[in-house]
């Protein structure tokens, strides 16, 4: 077994539970050991690092320095919290005086090497394996993938190759069997934790998500950032109400679908987590759960 740095963050032990689950299930399946990051912290997403610049950068440093001494890569499935730690160590890379004495002696937190976790998860390595392991082929399913906009960009300081257009979990998905259609909006902006400031913003990008996906033929939408996910099926009936139009596009992440197709026998439980339920979806496609 493979063991791997794992940073999870504030989200997936409270909201997005259903993302921590599959995530672990998967990994248990692909015999991937997620060593958690001792005594992590917050990584100053949301109103943190807009607020106290000298704060955020040490909250990032602080778990940079404690991931260093694990295993490595160290894997995010935030993609909030992987542009915070990278937004860190890229700045702090140019200027160092930032830095608290307490964090600075915590350990060298340039050896962090921080992955976002649909890019480790979309591994040359990790996609045969995965080939080679799928039990239960997602046909019937039509997704668009909708990466957001915080894990590939800007590149500068992500590393990312392709920040534009990703295409790691469309091959994932491609390979499960499912009939991924390509669309240019898969990095547009869903307005994060705008719901709670300016819920009308968030309404008009989300809508205009739905349409876009609907033009393509989609009968999902897949995702890895907890955020991106909340958005867009907790919200979904109030938004279609306001498009005037009937709206249903199950909103999975990625490591559900992965465990789906794996034949882990909990998949159901995450599911079921979801405000806009797939399992008439997932019943229609010979997938029911």
């Amino acid at each position: 077994m493979s063991k791997v740095g794992y940073y999870p963050g504030c989200s997936l032990e409270a909201t997005a539970r259903d993302y921590a689950e599959s995530l672990e299930a998967v990994a248990g399946l692909l015999d991937v050991e997620l060593v958690e990051v001792p005594d992590w912290n917050c990584c100053g997403a949301s109103a943190g690092h807009s607020l106290d610049h000298r704060a955020a950068l040490n909250l990032g440093a602080r778990n940079l320095a404690l991931a260093a001494a694990g295993p490595q890569p160290v894997v995010v499935p935030c993609a909030l919290c992987f542009n915070r730690l990278k937004s860190a160590q890229h700045e702090l890379a140019q200027d160092d005086s930032w830095l608290t004495p307490e964090v600075a002696a915590l350990g060298d937190w340039r050896a962090a090497q921080v992955v976002e976790l649909n890019q480790f998860l979309t591994s040359p390595a990790i996609l045969a394996k995965v080939e080679r392991m799928v039990q239960r082929p997602l046909t019937g399913l039509r997704p668009v993938v909708y990466y957001g906009c915080q894990g590939q960009r800007p590149p500068a300081v992500t590393g990312h190759p392709q920040s534009e257009n990703p295409t790691g979990i469309d091959r994932l998905l491609a390979i499960l069997g499912a009939e991924v259609s390509d669309w240019p909006h898969k990095t547009d902006c869903c307005g994060a934790s705008h719901s709670v400031s300016r819920p009308d913003l968030v309404a008009h990008l989300v809508g205009n998500l739905y349409l876009r996906a609907l033009e393509r033929g989609a009968n999902c939408v897949v995702t890895g950032c907890q955020m991106c996910q909340a958005n867009l099926d907790l919200y979904q009936a109030e938004i279609a109400q306001g498009l005037g139009r009937e709206v249903y596009l199950p909103v999975f992440y990625f490591t559900e679908l992965l465990g789906l197709a794996l034949g882990h026998t909990q998949a159901g439980r995450w599911l079921d987590r979801h405000l806009t339920s797939p399992r008439a979806l997932l019943a229609a496609a010979g997938l029911a759960v």
